[in-house]
């Protein structure tokens, strides 16, 4: 968790900004921290990030926002280019993460990661926006990140007696998000950021206005294009599992391959990585000569790492046993075989 003096550097930081601009992770986590801090402050544009390392690119939100002061949520890597161009501004930038992962930072970044204390506890970034917001009632805002980042957190037993009817009693994050309403709400957002931009700016407006969990979970006029992409996500997300479940033929590893026109590789892998709790997952999704995979098991990480060192133009990063990569197709092959190596001397 943060420290009291941590919760409040963020705090001051957040009310000394007029204008701030806040860049978050595009999966649950990320936005779910977002709308915690927007809904604390009451203001702020945020944007949601797709590439990691995050690239020069996404520099032209600031040209275009004229912020005073940068957030960071939830993102394990910012480019040098894109910090080299922030310095020209004098911006104050600060960053919230919980990743396992060692930086270097400019000195006008100011970097939040209770994951680098000795105690090195695993807790998603929505847990510590709620700790920074403190709104008992966000609470299950809080609860969608943290259970879409596979960790359930002290205050779930007090959602369980408010909305009985949405969750389930579990040990296990993706029990929750697998069998229960909740989890549902979890997959509904995580569709919608795979949605059009402007139609997930709508989710995080009608997310900003929200007074309970039934105002994602229920469809209406303020969340219907979210509801159906939701359905459309799902449907192929069934198809891809379905698929990945019969294509399996024993062994440590499941690998899985598929193409089309929605990445959703994080998804397919942690549904298979359930169902398959003891087996190392990895799931490559390609797109023209592009691969994007993502890994699930174990301490991958570090194999994970190992492999990539030895591919050219390749990146990858994440959580000990839950990591994001990717390289050019033409490297898929070579990755798969070395990768394996290194996972059957682990035993």
């Amino acid at each position: 968790m943060l420290t009291k003096k941590q919760i409040k550097e963020i705090r001051e930081a957040l009310e000394q900004s007029q204008n701030p601009l806040f860049y978050f992770h595009d999966d649950q986590d990320g936005l779910c921290s977002y709308i915690l801090l927007r809904r604390y402050l009451g203001r702020g544009k945020g944007i949601a990030v797709k590439k990691i390392p995050m690239p020069q690119e996404y520099f032209r939100r600031v040209t275009e926002f004229n912020p005073d002061a940068i957030f960071v949520l939830d993102l394990p890597d910012i480019s040098k280019e894109f910090f080299d161009e922030v310095a020209k501004l004098n911006l104050p930038v600060i960053w919230i993460d919980h990743h396992d992962i060692d930086l270097k930072l400019p000195k006008f970044v100011r970097y939040y990661n209770p994951f680098l204390s000795k105690k090195k506890k695993y807790e998603p970034v929505s847990l510590l926006c709620q700790q920074i917001a403190n709104n008992k009632q966000d609470e299950w805002i809080s609860l969608v990140g943290c259970i879409s980042d596979k960790m359930i957190p002290d205050f779930y037993k007090d959602f369980l007696k408010q909305y009985p009817e949405l969750g389930i009693k579990a040990k296990d994050a993706f029990d929750v998000y697998y069998n229960s309403d909740l989890g549902k709400i979890c997959k509904i957002l995580g569709a919608g950021l795979k949605d059009k931009t402007t139609n997930v700016m709508k989710m995080i407006r009608s997310l900003i206005d929200a007074k309970n969990p039934y105002d994602v979970l229920n469809e209406n006029k303020n969340n219907s294009e979210m509801h159906e992409k939701f359905n459309e996500i799902n449907a192929k997300f069934n198809k891809l599992t379905e698929k990945a479940k019969a294509g399996y033929n024993g062994g440590e590893i499941l690998f899985f391959r598929y193409a089309g026109d929605t990445s959703m590789s994080s998804s397919v892998a942690n549904y298979l990585s359930y169902l398959f709790s003891d087996k190392i997952v990895c799931v490559s999704y390609i797109n023209g000569e592009e691969v994007r995979l993502s890994l699930r098991g174990e301490n991958v990480r570090e194999s994970v790492l190992k492999v990539l060192k030895k591919i050219k133009n390749s990146y990858g990063g994440g959580h000990g046993g839950a990591v994001g990569a990717g390289m050019n197709l033409s490297s898929l092959d070579f990755f798969e075989k070395e990768f394996r190596k290194l996972i059957e001397k682990r035993k």
